[in-house]
């Protein structure tokens, strides 16, 4: 699988010679993370054909069934400050449309921050963890998890799923190539990488033009508290600029909270 996922990588993409792909693991990331401690290079990617505890943000699973979806995961070093690296989850998000439109010719929203939507259901997931070094307090690695839905058909999905989650192959009404996909998405994700640090608000206009959460109404989850808001903007560091009940502007981070819509989207 490692060599036919590089035939769809572009020569002078230097990842070609960084590429895992494992039938099976328990997480891509968890692998990947393995790796990082050992010392592996920026641009280790490591593909597996069947999670058996993929994760999402705040520790939410990721159904992730054998030989219909991408599990996919990225190691940078960008010797940089955290702050400075706010933004990785929309960067990785606006590369990964790119890589779907290019390759299928849909181009799928963006719900703040990480989820990827088609027709109001989620297609897939990104989740970014970050490794500071305490001595320097710069960042020592940060890992990227990609997971989308290929191949599934609507009956694939668990049951409680079915109302929430769609697939490519459900959007477009045919199979997709997954190493053809998976080889798009690297590529877009190492051009992203070369502008990560000096392109942000580019990164960031499109990502908002991506993102479906903007000026609707939303709720706010954090902890055990609800609250409800407005999504006015999004700063360029990746937080959500929100306007509540009373006027009060706030930021949210996303490590702060997690959204729902008040209407029509999951």
């Amino acid at each position: 699988m490692t060599n036919h996922l590089k035939t769809f990588l572009p020569t002078e993409c230097p990842w070609r010679d960084t590429l895992y792909w494992y039938d099976s693991l328990e997480s891509t990331n968890t692998h990947l993370k393995n790796m990082a401690i050992a010392g592996a290079p920026e641009g280790t990617v490591v593909l597996s054909g069947h999670q058996t505890c993929g994760r999402g943000r705040m520790g939410r699973s990721f159904h992730s069934p054998a030989g219909q979806g991408i599990y996919l995961s990225l190691l940078l070093r960008p010797q940089c400050q955290p702050a400075q690296l706010m933004h990785l989850t929309c960067a990785v998000g606006v590369a990964v449309c790119n890589a779907i439109e290019e390759t299928t010719g849909f181009r799928p929203d963006i719900k703040w921050i990480n989820d990827l939507i088609a027709n109001k259901k989620k297609l897939g997931g990104i989740l970014t963890q970050l490794s500071v070094n305490t001595e320097t307090g710069l960042i020592d690695y940060a890992i990227v998890g990609i997971g989308i839905n290929c191949n599934q058909s609507k009956n694939d999905f668990p049951e409680d799923l079915l109302s929430i989650a769609t697939s490519l192959k459900a959007t477009l009404n045919h199979t997709v190539s997954i190493p053809q996909l998976s080889g798009a998405i690297i590529h877009k994700l190492w051009i992203m990488c070369t502008e990560l640090l000096t392109d942000q608000a580019s990164i960031m206009e499109h990502y908002r033009r991506n993102c479906i959460t903007l000026n609707k109404d939303i709720m706010l989850l954090q902890a055990d508290q609800v609250r409800n808001a407005y999504a006015m903007d999004i700063a360029d560091n990746g937080c959500l600029i929100v306007r509540l009940p009373d006027g009060t502007i706030e930021t949210i981070n996303s490590g702060e909270a997690s959204i729902r819509p008040m209407h029509n989207i999951h």
